[in-house]
C-alpha cells in the first residue's frame, strides 16, 4: 500500500479541521467588532456564540464532503464516506436551522420583554413563540430525517409503494392517534386563544398553582409546594378552569374574624389601614372593613385587600389576620369571642312539701309523687270489673 494512500486523507482531515477553525474565528471576530462598534446593529453576536457548536459542525462537515474527492480514496471506500459525508450534512444543517431559529426567536422575545410594559402580552407572546417553535423544530426534523432516508437508493422503490398504501395508513394512523392529535389542535388553540399562558395562575382540580411549560401535548402547572402537574392540553380546551391572571395579575383577597357584638368596629377598620400601609404586599388599590354578618353570640368582621398577584395576596391576608388579631388580643380583650354560661334555672317540684322529694327541680323535669301519693292510692277499695254489682242485679 502506497504511503500517500494514508498520508493524504490525514493531510484532508488535518486541513479542513483547520480551515474550520480558522473560519469560525474570523466569523467570531467580525461579529464581535460589528456589535462592538454598532450596538444597535442586531443580535448577530449574541446568536453566533449561542450557535457556536452547531455552526463549527455544520462547517466541518461541509468542508470535509467538498474536500472529500482530494483525499483520492478507493471507489468502494469513496461513495461509502461520500454517503456518511452527505447524511452528516443534512443532519448538522437541520440542527443548525433548528438552533439558529431558537436563537433568534430566544433574542427577539427578550428585546421585546425589556421593553413591554403589559405583563399579561408578553406572557402571551411567549406562549406563542414556544409552540411556534416546537412545530417548526418538529417540521425541520421530520423533513431532514426523510431527506435522510432518500439519499438510500433502495428507499424510493419503496417509498413508491408506500405512495399507494397511504390514504388506508392515514386513517388508521387517525384512528390510533386520535387522543395525539386532539392534544396537537388543542395545544394549538390554546396558544392563539389567549386562554392558558405560561405564568398564568390557575386552578384546576382544585389545586393552585402556575404555568410552568406548554407543549403541543401537555401542560405543567407548578404548585405552591413544588409538586409540577402534568396535564393534557386537550383538558383545558374542554373544562373549565380558573385563570386568576388571565387580564390582570392583581388579586383582591377577604379575611373573616368571628368577635363579640362589643367589638370597637372603627378602631379595628384605622388599625387594618394601618397595617395595610406599613406592608410591602398591599398594592395601595383598595381596602375596606365591614360586619357582614350576625349571630346571637357573635359578629362576622370582613376585611378587604389588594395585591400584586395571587402570592402577595395569599401573604398579605395571612399577615393581616395575625396582626388584626393580636391587635384585639392586647387592645380589646372582651371583643373576643365567648361562649356565654349560667346556672340552670330551678322549680318547685309537684310532689308534697314535707316529703323526701320535695326538691326545687328544674322545669323541664317532671317532678315523681311523693309516697303518700301511692298510699292514698293503695288504700281505695277495688273494683272487680268481672262480677256484676248487687244494685245492677236488682234491676229489671
Amino acid at each position: 500500500m502506497d504511503v500517500w494512500e494514508i498520508l493524504r486523507p490525514l493531510i484532508v482531515l488535518v486541513a479542513v479541521l483547520a480551515l474550520t477553525g480558522v473560519v469560525t474565528w474570523l466569523l467570531a471576530r467580525i461579529a464581535r467588532e460589528v456589535q462592538t462598534r454598532r450596538p444597535t446593529s442586531g443580535p448577530l453576536w449574541p446568536m453566533l456564540r449561542r450557535s457556536r457548536a452547531s455552526c463549527v459542525v455544520t462547517l466541518a462537515t461541509v468542508l470535509a464532503l467538498l474536500g472529500e474527492p482530494a483525499a483520492d480514496l478507493p471507489p468502494d471506500t469513496s461513495d461509502t464516506v461520500r454517503h456518511i459525508l452527505v447524511l452528516c450534512v443534512i443532519g448538522a444543517c437541520a440542527w443548525l436551522a433548528i438552533h439558529a431559529a431558537n436563537v433568534l426567536v430566544n433574542t427577539s422575545f427578550e428585546k421585546y420583554a425589556a421593553v413591554a410594559t403589559d405583563a399579561g402580552r408578553v406572557r402571551r407572546v411567549r406562549t406563542q413563540i414556544d409552540l411556534i417553535r416546537r412545530v417548526g423544530s418538529a417540521l425541520v426534523a421530520v423533513v431532514a430525517i426523510a431527506s435522510m432516508i432518500m439519499t438510500f437508493p433502495g428507499m424510493k422503490t419503496i417509498g413508491t409503494s408506500l405512495l399507494a398504501s397511504a390514504g388506508l395508513f392515514g386513517v388508521v394512523a387517525g384512528l390510533a392517534a386520535q387522543s395525539t392529535l386532539s392534544n396537537l389542535f388543542a395545544g394549538l388553540q390554546i396558544a392563539f386563544s389567549d386562554m392558558v399562558r405560561i405564568g398564568d395562575s390557575v386552578v384546576v382540580d382544585n389545586e393552585m398553582g402556575t404555568v410552568e411549560e406548554i407543549t403541543l401535548t401537555y401542560l405543567v402547572v407548578n404548585t405552591w409546594d413544588q409538586r409540577r402537574i402534568v396535564m393534557p392540553v386537550s383538558y383545558f380546551t374542554g373544562r373549565p378552569f380558573e385563570n386568576w391572571s388571565r387580564t390582570d395579575m392583581r388579586m383582591t383577597g377577604t379575611v373573616f374574624l368571628h368577635l363579640d357584638h362589643s367589638t370597637p368596629v372603627a378602631e379595628l377598620r384605622d388599625e387594618l389601614h394601618r397595617i395595610l400601609k406599613d406592608s410591602g404586599l398591599w398594592d395601595g388599590q383598595g381596602w375596606s372593613l365591614y360586619v357582614t354578618d350576625t349571630t346571637p353570640t357573635t359578629i362576622v368582621v370582613r376585611a378587604v385587600l389588594t395585591a400584586r398577584d395571587a402570592d402577595d395576596v395569599w401573604t398579605l391576608r395571612c399577615e393581616v389576620r395575625e396582626k388584626l388579631l393580636d391587635y384585639i388580643r392586647r387592645k380589646h380583650p372582651y371583643a373576643l369571642p365567648r361562649v356565654p354560661t349560667g346556672p340552670a334555672t330551678m322549680v318547685p317540684a309537684y310532689g308534697d312539701g314535707d316529703d323526701a322529694y320535695d326538691q326545687r327541680q328544674p322545669a323541664h323535669i317532671p317532678a315523681p309523687a311523693g309516697p303518700k301519693r301511692f298510699v292514698e292510692l293503695a288504700k281505695r277499695p277495688k273494683v272487680d270489673l268481672g262480677k256484676p254489682s248487687a244494685a245492677s242485679e236488682a234491676r229489671p
